[in-house]
């Protein structure tokens, strides 16, 4: 069972942690939790995970390393580290915004593996949509990060120059759906309910066009059209919010959301 190390356990870190034991890909003995201040792992050190402030002791010890830490503090978590990866042991997996590969191998040394990973928020409830790229890893290593991740939710492989545009569509995405639903409960209010009630139609509503989709493996269309009935009600609320540019904004959005992450990218790489 290989030793896994997450530097910097923040909520991203923790979910996965948690994941991790319940999926059971690994178990809690065999991951280091590291953190500048432990007493809030101290839930975690209490479920059987080793926690500690001590990045390079976790790193020695593990076979992944998983970093964390947010952005403004990987040089330096990196910078203390580097002396102790061992590019025939260690495998490196960042999460970390708008850091590349190629950015954590200069630091590491250019013969180490790094895979780049991007979960969205929904990890914390096992539901993240999660893409993964490197430019140097093994196919073995892809699918074991792949297996890891999986516990929290569903897996993409993509080429790493798009790990903007799926800023964009996954994490941004997140806010874009719920904005959406709060839009719909807002509805539900102007016609009648109650805030609470049309709140839960609308998250459930939602919820089950998701998994209509997932579970059928269907286009939305091929849904759509089996709730469109000529002259009927739908088709019309459809046909208003188009007009009125639905479609045309969300796309509009996710464009302008990734050339925004590519911007953030390129000051923080």
């Amino acid at each position: 069972m290989k030793k896994i190390a997450i530097i910097g356990s923040g909520n991203i870190g923790l979910s996965l942690a948690k994941g991790l034991v319940k999926a059971d890909f690994a178990q809690a003995a065999n991951i280091t939790l590291t953190r500048r201040n432990i007493d809030h792992l101290k839930s975690f050190a209490d479920a059987g995970f080793v926690v500690s402030n001590q990045n390079k002791e976790a790193v020695v010890s593990a076979d992944v390393v998983i970093l964390a830490v947010l952005p403004q503090q990987l040089n330096t978590v990196l910078d203390e580290i580097h002396s102790f990866i061992d590019p025939a042991k260690h495998l490196v997996i960042s999460v970390i915004s708008g850091v590349s590969c190629a950015a954590v191998r200069e630091k590491l040394g250019e013969s180490v593996e790094v895979i780049r990973v991007m979960p969205n928020t929904a990890i914390a409830i096992g539901q993240s949509m999660t893409c993964i790229a490197s430019d140097n890893a093994s196919a073995e290593n892809i699918a074991d990060v792949t297996k890891m991740f999986e516990t929290v939710g569903s897996v993409v492989k993509i080429n790493e120059d798009l790990m903007t545009s799926a800023t964009a569509l996954c994490a941004c995405g997140i806010a874009f759906f719920l904005r959406a639903i709060r839009a719909a409960s807002q509805g539900g209010v102007e016609i009648g309910f109650h805030a609470d009630e049309a709140l839960k139609m609308a998250v459930q509503t939602a919820k089950g066009a998701a998994d209509l989709l997932l579970l059928h493996g269907t286009h939305p269309e091929s849904e759509i059209d089996k709730v469109t009935s000529p002259k009927g009600c739908t088709i019309a609320g459809l046909n208003e919010m188009e007009h009125n540019g639905f479609s045309s904004s969300l796309i509009k959005g996710i464009k302008l959301s990734a050339l925004k992450a590519g911007n953030l990218y390129t000051k923080e790489s």
